[in-house]
């Protein structure tokens, strides 16, 4: 599928059960999957990092204070900045890049579902991602109060940008269990995967059938429920997401998709 700036993505954030072939750079000699490191340019791949870069370098025009996370007048004061250096894997000046985005666009200091929506809608004009966007505010809305602080929006950045296999994988979990029951249903795993496809838009290459995201999630679930209960365990998720090599070659697709 084509994204709004050109990249190929295929619309799934587990790709193909069926088999993909292996990303370039994915895999060691051994055959096994291997984290990639993220340059700055791997990170401007990134919605969410292109949309508070974008805003940063205009408000730098004017104004470079406010290097240490300090503000005035917000409704919402973040942690300061060696706490979250501390949280997460970004350096020190990614966090100032960072915050003086996040600050210039939204000034209360909280972002609501409103602006991922407006977000998604700027990088995927050709398909509706609102739903989509829906989903993942949800998955970052960790507190559920309808809004989400500075600290929130980078610690989940930095787990899907630089995190661990198994931390991108339980966040993958969080955003796939709609209802935060702990656990996901065939229902919401579709319902994601649909929103993918509809965020994507018709206008895609190659083209999309409309079958394709039951298809996709009828393959995943078969393989995830192991003891056949109807639902997906964290614990089968993980499981099978690491045991499977083409689902692990495919979490690069996060990079496509936040």
């Amino acid at each position: 599928m084509m994204q709004a700036d050109g990249k190929m993505v295929d619309g799934s954030l587990l790709g193909d059960a069926n088999g993909v072939e292996p990303a370039p750079g994915r895999l060691k000699d051994s055959g096994k999957w291997q984290r990639p490191r993220f340059s700055r340019k791997a990170l401007m791949k990134c919605c969410l990092v292109k949309w508070i870069i974008t805003s940063k370098q205009a408000q730098d025009k004017g104004d470079s204070s406010d290097s240490d996370l300090e503000m005035s007048t917000v409704r919402h004061q973040p942690e300061g900045l060696d706490q979250l250096q501390a949280q997460t894997k970004f350096t020190r000046k990614e966090l100032q890049s960072l915050y003086r985005g996040f600050k210039n666009e939204c000034p209360s200091g909280l972002v609501d579902e409103e602006t991922f929506k407006s977000i998604y809608s700027q990088f995927f004009p050709q398909g509706d991602a609102s739903t989509y966007a829906h989903f993942l505010f949800n998955a970052f809305d960790l507190d559920r109060n309808g809004s989400i602080r500075f600290e929130d929006f980078v610690i989940g950045l930095s787990v899907l940008l630089r995190g661990s296999v198994t931390e991108k994988l339980n966040w993958a979990f969080n955003l796939y269990d709609i209802n935060k029951d702990g656990c996901i249903t065939k229902e919401e795993m579709l319902a994601i995967m649909k929103s993918i496809y509809d965020m994507m838009g018709r206008y895609t290459y190659p083209c999309v059938r409309d079958e394709a995201p039951s298809e996709h999630v009828d393959k995943f679930f078969q393989k995830m429920d192991r003891n056949r209960d109807g639902v997906v365990t964290i614990e089968e998720f993980i499981e099978t997401c690491q045991k499977d090599e083409n689902i692990m070659n495919s979490m690069q697709l996060f990079e496509n998709v936040i």
